[in-house]
C-alpha cells in the first residue's frame, strides 16, 4: 500500500483519556478512533492487524477440527429465559426492544443460540463431537469501559462451543481447544501463561484463563516459584502454616469507640490474625449475607460470589445495618442477631483459637472465641491469597504475584445450558441425554492490544511481525529525486510481486514526520531510501525493535529483507520465553 492512497492519520500528542501505554498508541497511530465510550471504529491499521489475529485464530481453530459458523448478534429474550440467565446475567445484558414490543438482547456471548442451533439437527451420539465457533462483534455494557481495547463495550471475539456425548469427550475437546490456544497466543508473539480461572456467569465446572503477562494487567495472577501451578486470585488457594493458638475462656470485654478490627486489635493488644471482622453484602436478589474472615485477610468477592451463588454483590450501606439489627463496627458470629442472613465463615477460622470477635452490643467485643464450642456456621474459602504461601500444587513452593491481561478463556460447562434447554440426544442405549457441553473465548481486539503492551518503546509500537499491519515499510526520503523515487517504486513493485506485505511512505512529507510516523506504527522491517545513502549505491535496512541499521547494497536490499522476514518468523514459532 502506498501511503499517499492510504487512511493512515497519525497523531503528535498523547491522548487524555489513554490511561495505558497501548491505548495511547493505538489512538496516536491511527489504528481506532472513540465513537463512543468503550465503542471504537477500526480504521485501516487497525483493522489490518484485527484480520491477522483472526486469520491467526481460523487457521488454528480450523486445525484442531473446529466449524465456523455465523450466528446472529441479536437474540429474542426467550432462550435467555430457558436458560435461566435472563434474570441472572447481570447489569452488562444490553436489553432491547422491537416494534413489536418483544424483548431482545444483543449478544454477550452465544451459549444460548448455538444450544438452539445443535438440538435442532444432532439427534444421536454417532453426530458427535461437533465444535461450532465464530468472529463476531459481541456487547456487554460495562459499568467502566476503560482502556480502549482491553475493557470495551463493542467488542470482537472468536466464542466456540463443542458437544460431545459424554464426560471424557468433553475433556478431549477441552484439551484440544487449550492446545489450539497455546498455537493461537505463540503464534501472535506473546509471552503468556495458562491459569486456573472461575466460571463466572458461563457456569460450568472447570476453566482456564490465558494471560499475556504485563505490568499494566487488570488482572493479578498467583505462580509457584517451584512448579507451573498458576491461578487467577479470584480462584487462588494456598496452604496456611496457621498456628491454633492457645485455647482460652470466652469473655467478654469493653471496647469503647472502637468500631475498625486495627482499632480493636491495637486496643485489646491482640494479633489481627486471631481475629473475625465482618462484611455484609447483599446480592441481586436482595439476600443478605454476613462473611467473618480474619482480621488481616481481604475478601475475595468472586469466591464469596461462588459461595452464595450470586452473580453479584453490593455492600450493605450503615442504614441498611441498623434496619437489619447489626451493630457497626461490633458485628460478630455469637448469637448473630438476625436469623434471616445466612452467615458464612472463612475456613481459617476454623482451626483458631482465642479469637477476637464482635459481641453485636455497641462498644464490647469477645475475646477468646472458638469456632465449634462458641459459635457454628457455615464454613467456605473466602479470603485473597497472600504471597509468600504454599502453593496447594507442589506443597513447597511459595506463592507470588504477578499481573496479566485476560485474552482468552476456555470453560468445561458440561450440562449446564443442554439441561436447561432441553438439549438432548439418544446414547447408544437409546436413552435421552443432554450434551456435554464446553466453550472457548478470545477477544481479538484485546489480544492486538497485549501485544503493543508487550511491544512497545517510547517512540511507538513494536509490532510482533505475524500480526503487524505490515511486515515491511519502505521510506522515501527525497520525493524530488527522481532516479531514487524511481528505485523505491520498483522495489516496492518487485516486493509486492513476491508477496511480501509492504506499506510505502512515498509521501511529500518532511523527513522528521516520516521517520516519527514509522518508529509510531511500528512495522518490523524497515527499508529507508535516504539521498546520501543512496548516492554511494547503498539503502539502510533495520528492525524497528533494536533500531540497529545496516547500509546495504541497492541490488540486495531484497534478499535482506527476506532473511529478516524469514528470522522474525522462525523467533514466532519458537515461542516466547
Amino acid at each position: 500500500m502506498r501511503y499517499s492512497k492510504s487512511f493512515i492519520y497519525t497523531l503528535k500528542e498523547d491522548q487524555k483519556e489513554a490511561a495505558i501505554v497501548s491505548h495511547n498508541l493505538l489512538l496516536r497511530g491511527g489504528f481506532i478512533i472513540k465513537l463512543a465510550s468503550g465503542i471504537y471504529n477500526y480504521l485501516p491499521l487497525g483493522l489490518r492487524v484485527i484480520r491477522k489475529v483472526s486469520d491467526i485464530v481460523r487457521e488454528e481453530m480450523n486445525k484442531a477440527g473446529a466449524i465456523e459458523i455465523l450466528m446472529a448478534a441479536i437474540q429474542p429474550a426467550e432462550l435467555w429465559k430457558e436458560s435461566g440467565r435472563w434474570n441472572d446475567y447481570g447489569k452488562e445484558l444490553l436489553r432491547i426492544k422491537d416494534r413489536g414490543d418483544r424483548d431482545f438482547v444483543f449478544g454477550p456471548t452465544h451459549e444460548e443460540v448455538v444450544t438452539d442451533i445443535v438440538r435442532r439437527f444432532v439427534k444421536s451420539y454417532k453426530q458427535m463431537p461437533i465444535n461450532l465457533y465464530q468472529i463476531q462483534t459481541k456487547f456487554r455494557d460495562e459499568l467502566r469501559p476503560r482502556f480502549g481495547l482491553m475493557r470495551g463495550r463493542e467488542f470482537i471475539m472468536k466464542d466456540a462451543y463443542s458437544f460431545d456425548k459424554d464426560e471424557a469427550g468433553m475433556d478431549e475437546s477441552y484439551e484440544k481447544m487449550r492446545i489450539a490456544y497455546n498455537n493461537i497466543f505463540r503464534r501472535c508473539g506473546l509471552a503468556f501463561r495458562s491459569v486456573e480461572a472461575d466460571t463466572g456467569s458461563i457456569g460450568g465446572k472447570d476453566s482456564e484463563e490465558f494471560m499475556v503477562l504485563s505490568n499494566t494487567g487488570e488482572d493479578e495472577i498467583v505462580v509457584c516459584d517451584s512448579c507451573d501451578y498458576a491461578s487467577n486470585t479470584e480462584r487462588a488457594t494456598s496452604i496456611l502454616e496457621d498456628e491454633a493458638g492457645e485455647e482460652l475462656k470466652l469473655e467478654k470485654v469493653k471496647t469503647p469507640n472502637k468500631e475498625t478490627i486495627r482499632d480493636v486489635c491495637e486496643y485489646l493488644n491482640a494479633n489481627p490474625e486471631f481475629s473475625a471482622k465482618a462484611l455484609v453484602y447483599k446480592n441481586e436478589k436482595g439476600e443478605v449475607f454476613c462473611f467473618f474472615i480474619e482480621g488481616d485477610d481481604e475478601l475475595n468477592l468472586v469466591k464469596a460470589m461462588r459461595a452464595t451463588d450470586s452473580v453479584e454483590l453490593e455492600m450493605v450501606s450503615d442504614d441498611e445495618l441498623e434496619k437489619l439489627n447489626l451493630k457497626k463496627g461490633y458485628i460478630g458470629p455469637i448469637d448473630f442477631p438476625n436469623k434471616d442472613i445466612r452467615v458464612i465463615c472463612d475456613y481459617r477460622l476454623k482451626n483458631r483459637n482465642n479469637l477476637v470477635v464482635g459481641a453485636n452490643e455497641e462498644g464490647y467485643h469477645y475475646v477468646g472465641a472458638k469456632y465449634g464450642r462458641d459459635f457454628e456456621c457455615e464454613l467456605a474459602d473466602l479470603r485473597v491469597v497472600k504471597e509468600g504461601e504454599i502453593c496447594p500444587k507442589c506443597k513447597k513452593g511459595r506463592l507470588k504475584k504477578i499481573r496479566g491481561i485476560e485474552v482468552g478463556h476456555i470453560f468445561k460447562l458440561g450440562q449446564k445450558y443442554s439441561k436447561a434447554m432441553n438439549a438432548t440426544f439418544l446414547d447408544e442405549n437409546g436413552k435421552t441425554i443432554p450434551y456435554f457441553m464446553g466453550c472457548y473465548g478470545i477477544g481479538i481486539g484485546r489480544t492486538a492490544q497485549a501485544a503493543i503492551e508487550q511491544n512497545h518503546d517510547e517512540y511507538g509500537i513494536i509490532w510482533p511481525i505475524s500480526i503487524a499491519p505490515f511486515e515491511i515499510e519502505i521510506v522515501s526520503l527525497d520525493t524530488r529525486n527522481k532516479e531514487l523515487v524511481d528505485f523505491c517504486d520498483r522495489l516496492y513493485d518487485e516486493m509486492v510481486d513476491k508477496g511480501l506485505d509492504v506499506l510505502y511512505d512515498d509521501r511529500d512529507e518532511r523527513v522528521g514526520v516520516k521517520l516519527n510516523d514509522m518508529d509510531l506504527i511500528g512495522i518490523p522491517i524497515r527499508v529507508i531510501v535516504g539521498k546520501k545513502a543512496f548516492e554511494s549505491g547503498k539503502v539502510e535496512v533495520s528492525l524497528r525493535r533494536d533500531r540497529n541499521k545496516e547500509l546495504i547494497e541497492k541490488d540486495d536490499v531484497i534478499d535482506k529483507v527476506l532473511k529478516l522476514r524469514e528470522m522474525l518468523y522462525k523467533e514466532i514459532e519458537e515461542g516466547r520465553k
